[in-house]
Parts: structure tokens; sequence; C-alpha cells
């Protein structure tokens, strides 16, 4: 019987955690953040409290966990009141959508800079 108890708490803290980092993760997504703007959820004390919350995630044990980057950035963005009010609009959905998908598509392998200008260089002496 004291094995039942025991697992009890500790399945209820799996739960816990898969739910909370599986909403965590889900703000990764300008969509979704824009929806939740859209139906007045961002502007509701209790769960600004709960988006403070859930800055634990932030922390290293935790942060390891996620597999969205993007969901801690835009965590901290939400902590702000403009940021909440402006990504109800959908000129601000878009360029989170851009600025995520460019850091997506250069993250590994930034754009290359360009080659020295070597036209004015005379090939045929040998470099000293």
């Amino acid at each position: 019987m004291s094995q039942v108890s025991i697992d009890e708490p500790k399945a209820s803290n799996r739960i816990r955690f898969e739910l909370e980092l599986e909403f965590v993760q889900a703000l990764a997504n300008p969509y979704y953040l824009h929806s939740l703007a859209q139906q007045g959820i961002l502007n509701q004390p209790a769960f600004v409290n709960y988006l403070q919350y859930l800055l634990y995630w932030k922390e290293k044990e935790y942060a390891r966990f996620v597999q969205y980057p993007h969901a801690l950035h835009h965590l901290e963005l939400l902590q702000h009141a403009q940021f909440r009010s402006e990504i109800s609009k959908d000129e601000w959905r878009e360029f989170l959508n851009q600025k995520q998908f460019h850091h997506w598509r250069t993250w590994r392998y930034p754009p290359k800079s360009e080659p020295p200008n070597t036209e004015n260089v005379d090939t045929s002496k040998p470099v000293e």
C-alpha cells in the first residue's frame, strides 16, 4: 500500500511536467500566440501569472527537455505587456514567423560572405 501512495505523487508530477512542457513548446508557434492574443487570453491576470511561473523552464535542468528553443524566447517576450498586446496584430504574427523561419534556415550555415575581390590582383607574380 505504501508503494501506491509513493507512485501516485510521482505519476501526478510526471503528468504535470509533460503538460507544462507541451504548453511551453506550443509557445514556439507564432500562430498559436496570435490566437491566444486574439481570444484575450494573454490579457488575463491569471494567465500572465502562469506565464511568469513557467519561466523555470529557462533553467538548465528543464530547458534541456525543450525541443523548440524559440519557445523559451517567446516565453520571455510574453513577460512584456507590449508584446502580449502587439502579437494580436497580423503584421506582428507575420514578422515573428518570418524571423523564426530565417533563423531556422540559417542557424547552422549562416549566409556566406562574398569572396574577396580578385579582379585587380596580379596572379602572374607569386605572393611573397
